[in-house]
């Protein structure tokens, strides 16, 4: 009986979550050395996005089916994200694209990789000002081991080591 209850009560709050905002955005940054690109996957939970483009934008603003709104969303994300090398130049980013892919908002950036990099300064302040309790995860791929850092409302610039 208390595998049931337990199983239950776990079920009920998951349940429970879904319905409320995550705070939490995950960024991959690839290394894809065949094409000789920095690839940026920013991964934001749809209903955080809905949110945030109502008190950012508009309160009637309509990210699911206004592609107008989803754009508005991704050039927002890429002014609140920076890349530098460790000695502080700019790393310049192109927008990719945004998608809609179920309860997920991607968009996607890339960037030549430059030469003799052997460090990045990263930069991730999207929703922040919105909700102080915001985590933004970046996850760095393809130099190494992958390498993890996490920005609070805190944060401004997190610095990465990479291994060729």
């Amino acid at each position: 009986m208390n595998r049931f209850y337990i199983g239950f009560l776990c079920l009920v709050m998951a349940s429970f979550s879904y319905g409320h905002q995550q705070k939490t955005a995950v960024t991959s940054i690839k290394f894809n050395h065949r094409l000789q690109n920095i690839e940026i996957m920013h991964k934001f939970y749809l209903h955080d996005a809905e949110h945030a483009v109502k008190e950012l934008f508009d309160p009637s603003a309509d990210i699911l089916s206004n592609t107008e709104t989803q754009q508005t969303f991704a050039e927002y994300v890429q002014l609140q994200f920076e890349l530098k090398k460790e000695n502080g130049n700019n790393i310049p980013l192109s927008f990719v694209g945004v998608e809609l892919d179920g309860k997920y908002l991607w968009v996607y950036q890339e960037s030549p990789i430059p030469q003799d990099i052997i460090g990045l300064r990263i930069s991730n302040g999207a929703l922040h000002e919105l909700w102080p309790a915001q985590i933004n995860l970046v996850n760095v791929e393809g130099k190494g081991k992958v390498k993890s850092v996490v920005f609070d409302n805190k944060s401004t610039w997190l610095n990465v080591e990479l291994a060729d």
